[in-house]
């Protein structure tokens, strides 16, 4: 198994080198064997370790500058039936190479960066069941709810006998969704289906605890830090990220989907430091850098509004047949939704170029200390294209690459080094 998984994985590598050879993929982390726990290296530098090992440990905070690189575990659910395995597993590989090589920060132009999130496969759980639906009848969902997966089911001793991992104190039982992640066992869920119109799930869900502004946990407060969430689902005490894959799409749509869960996470409130920087990156708030904006962000624009750019440093948006100008507009990193020179929601073929200090957020490098904004257009993250070809996910790469990152040259609000962004996606 451990062969075939390495084979597979060396040829998804070759094939995007071949295609696009700007991008280094860290090929060679995935050829290993499934990982484990006992597996976990004495390195505190990498995390899981053997000191900590759990989502939400006290120690990530604790310990977060020190850590160099993220392994985290990943369990698979499949539960379509239309979908061969051998996509699923293409899939499932290109997917942790895409993301691995959008935590390298600025790996757009610094080919030695490292790929500091490099997930690990724990299990893939084929729960397809053979019937004419397109989904299997084990996917559980709920009636009466317009987002209908039932995610508290994930948790069920009915589910830990489909996981089939033997607890260690008790051999005769099979330990739950929650005791997976309080072991270690398992850091992040993906679930594969076919979107079909009786499954309306969330794009990615998480429960998070919530912290002060010295990175200490509130009592045992929790928030919903995803896109959406369930309020039944069970609160384990840890955070846990549970994202939905359309098997019949590409990788490029789940990374939106994972996208929308750091939106969702910097939305909660539930790290304030990342909120306030967040928010500031991926333009959350444009109501006060100009106060003739009167929504947060562009996310108030429907589908059918529109955003001209008659040169560099202008925008008119016009909403519901209203126009505003924006004079000194400048972009600093944009979301999911929007680049920085999106005419429209989802807008990833633009050619006009305008200021933008993507690249140099927080970084001032131009005269006086500022941010150095720089004409930007679609030519800027055109080397992924192959590497996540739809939805937003070429776009997206480049994106995440410009997230404060391991070694990041950012400063906070405060004139400190900036933290590295993401081991807040397990705290």
């Amino acid at each position: 198994m451990a062969s075939a998984t390495n084979n597979r994985l060396a040829g998804i590598c070759q094939q995007a080198l071949l295609v696009a050879s700007a991008i280094v993929l860290p090929c060679a982390i995935h050829a290993a064997p499934l990982s484990k726990p006992a597996d976990d290296p004495d390195n505190l530098a990498v995390w899981p370790n053997r000191t900590s090992r759990a989502n939400s440990d006290p120690w990530l905070a604790e310990n977060h500058d020190l850590i160099r690189q993220m392994k985290p575990r990943l369990l698979v659910l499949n539960f379509s039936n239309r979908a061969k395995r051998d996509h699923l597993d293409r899939m499932q590989d290109s997917l942790i190479a895409a993301i691995a090589e959008s935590s390298r920060y600025h790996g757009y132009k610094n080919p030695a960066a490292p790929a500091f999130l490099q997930f690990q496969l724990f299990k893939f759980v084929d729960l397809r069941d053979g019937g004419a639906e397109v989904n299997s009848a084990r996917l559980p969902l709920k009636a009466g709810s317009s987002f209908n997966i039932d995610y508290n089911q994930f948790f069920s001793a009915e589910f830990a006998r489909h996981y089939d991992i033997t607890d260690p104190k008790n051999p005769a039982r099979f330990l739950r969704l929650d005791e997976l992640v309080e072991g270690g066992y398992v850091h992040e869920v993906w679930l594969f289906a076919e979107h079909a119109d009786n499954l309306r799930p969330y794009e990615v869900v998480e429960e998070k605890p919530r912290y002060d502004e010295s990175f200490r946990r509130i009592g045992n407060e929790r928030v919903q830090a995803g896109n959406g969430g369930d309020p039944a689902q069970k609160w384990t005490g840890r955070s846990l990220r549970i994202g939905f894959i359309n098997a019949s799409r590409g990788i490029g749509c789940f990374l939106e989907n994972l996208g929308h869960g750091v939106e969702g996470t910097s939305n909660s409130g539930a790290i304030p430091y990342f909120s306030r920087h967040f928010k500031d990156f991926a333009g959350m708030n444009l109501n006060q850098r100009y106060p003739q904006f009167p929504w947060v962000s562009l996310y108030a624009l429907s589908p059918k509004d529109r955003i001209e750019y008659p040169d560099e440093r202008t925008a008119f948006i016009s909403r519901d047949g209203k126009r505003i100008t924006l004079e000194n507009y400048l972009i600093h990193g944009g979301n999911v939704h929007f680049t920085p020179n999106a005419r429209f929601h989802y807008d990833l073929q633009n050619p006009q170029s305008v200021l933008s200090t993507i690249e140099d957020w927080r970084i001032g490098s131009a005269p006086g200390g500022r941010d150095l904004a720089k004409p930007w257009n679609i030519e800027t993250f055109a080397a992924y294209r192959s590497l996540a070809p739809d939805c937003m996910g070429s776009w997206l790469v480049y994106w995440r690459q410009n997230f404060p990152g391991l070694d990041n040259r950012q400063k906070d609000e405060s004139g400190q080094p900036m933290k590295n962004w993401w081991p807040f996606l397990f705290y």
